[in-house]
């Protein structure tokens, strides 16, 4: 990623908006994607650009969104009154100010670091405002920009007070400007709210500025996707196929392989190493790490899982926060793991949960096995040592400790610390009724054949 020198350069990121409808007690800049807040998207995106000085506007009330973007400043706005009374509200945190000022939406978490370098480098080629424009597949209701006849950017007018000759243009305003900072806030304290919405727009400060003989210019932008704006659930679903796809050929460009790349879903945190194999329909929720050479089979979901290079993981295995995968350890079909630690070489293969434990190197724990750590009030540690084999169908009920190559005898629930190399079974007895079965099968019946005659 190229450098620009962005130190002079402020952000002020609209976050008041409701996000009606998306119908949610949820702030809509809260809405996760891959995993993360989508504001905090936009938050990170503007640090890579080398941008550190952030104001976001909020809604009253908002504490939610303040803790989600701090340690970055708030300011409030207490009531709704548009785009360009939001931006406003900047106006003490930037007193004084004279760099480029970004105006960017919380909920646009899609835009890339090139895309602001290059609307910012547009700007400082002797324009006071240099807007974001785009060309959607359905303009819609998105407002349009105004070419003059120098070329420049003559105006922004919304769809809503848009005449049909304007709406008939397809270039569109993505919401998103870089504004000198010596005349932004001038520009916005003279806008008004003659229009449909009796709002004040932040756009109407290209026309301000235009007639003050400034210029404003316009920045298309190469791929639209990027300016997707999350207003509904169907644009959240919509900017989450975008992330997704970005994650999934970034992973794939660092050495993965994904067997079945559109059913793999990526958190934005995931860490792949070199040659490792991603089955079709596998979910990684936030905090997971993984090595190199480590095969994840079909239908896993993980979350705050760190994987050791060679592991095999599945397939229908779950690994959840604290789970610690060591080398060349083997996770089986249907099992849990929960807050334990896996040495190298352990297995553990088939229909098992295993949480706060520690399975041992080289340790088997077989089928049906159960670390029962709950007791109702406090979960409980169980130590399986080195070389140990667990056998099937064992409940382990913790605090308890299998000694290094101990055994456990298949069907045994064990309360009581095992010592290493030893052998623990607490199977009853097997007692055998020779032709017990034979006689019960010819009673049964006799009893079936004279109930049908009945």
């Amino acid at each position: 990623m190229t450098k620009h020198n962005n130190k002079n350069t402020a952000t002020i990121v609209l976050a008041a908006g409701l996000g009606t409808r998306m119908k949610s007690a949820l702030p809509k800049v809260l809405h996760p994607l891959a995993g993360r807040p989508m504001i905090q998207h936009l938050l990170g995106t503007l640090s890579d650009t080398g941008i550190d000085r952030v104001i976001v506007v909020t809604s009253d009330g908002a504490d939610d969104v303040a803790t989600a973007v701090a340690p970055n400043p708030t300011v409030v706005q207490k009531e709704q009154l548009g785009t360009g009374h939001a931006a406003l509200q900047a106006a003490d945190k930037l007193a004084g100010f004279d760099g480029d000022v970004l105006i960017m939406f919380g909920a646009d978490p899609l835009i890339t670091s090139e895309t602001i370098n290059a609307l910012l480098a547009r700007r400082r080629d002797g324009a006071a405002i240099a807007v974001l424009g785009f060309r959607p597949d359905d303009p819609g209701l998105y407002g349009r920009l105004i070419i003059g006849a120098d070329g420049d950017l003559e105006g922004i007018i919304e769809a809503r007070d848009a005449t049909p000759e304007q709406l008939a243009g397809d270039l569109c305003n993505s919401g998103i400007m870089a504004v000198d900072g010596t005349c932004l806030f001038d520009l916005l304290g003279r806008v008004g709210n003659d229009n449909a919405k009796s709002e004040y727009y932040l756009t109407d400060i290209v026309s301000l500025a235009r007639a003050d003989g400034q210029r404003c210019v316009i920045m298309e932008a190469d791929d639209p996707s990027e300016l997707i704006g999350v207003d509904s659930r169907a644009d959240l679903a919509q900017a989450e196929a975008v992330i997704q796809a970005r994650l999934r050929a970034s992973a794939m460009d660092a050495g993965a392989t994904l067997i079945g790349p559109e059913t793999v879903f990526l958190s934005f945190d995931t860490v792949l190493g070199k040659d490792v194999t991603i089955g079709p329909n596998v979910v990684f929720a936030p905090g997971v790490t993984v090595g190199d050479s480590v095969t994840i089979r079909p239908f896993c979901h993980l979350e705050g899982a760190t994987i050791a290079d060679g592991a095999i993981v599945g397939p229908f295995a779950r690994l959840r926060p604290g789970a610690d995968i060591g080398t060349d350890v083997r996770v089986g079909n249907f099992v849990e793991i929960k807050n334990a630690q896996l040495e190298s070489g352990a297995k553990v293969n088939h229909l098992t949960y295993v949480g706060d434990a520690r399975v041992g190197a080289g340790a088997n724990v077989g089928a049906g096995t159960i670390t029962c750590n709950y007791d109702g009030f406090g979960k409980h540690r169980t130590d399986i040592g080195t070389g140990a084999f667990i056998g099937s169908n064992t409940a382990l009920v913790a605090p308890v400790r299998i000694g290094d190559g101990a055994i456990v005898g298949a069907g045994s629930t064990i309360a009581k610390d095992v010592a290493a190399n030893s052998l623990a079974v607490t199977r009853a007895s097997q007692r055998q009724i020779d032709g017990w079965a034979e006689t019960f099968r010819d009673k049964k019946s006799s009893e079936k054949t004279k109930k049908n005659k009945a």
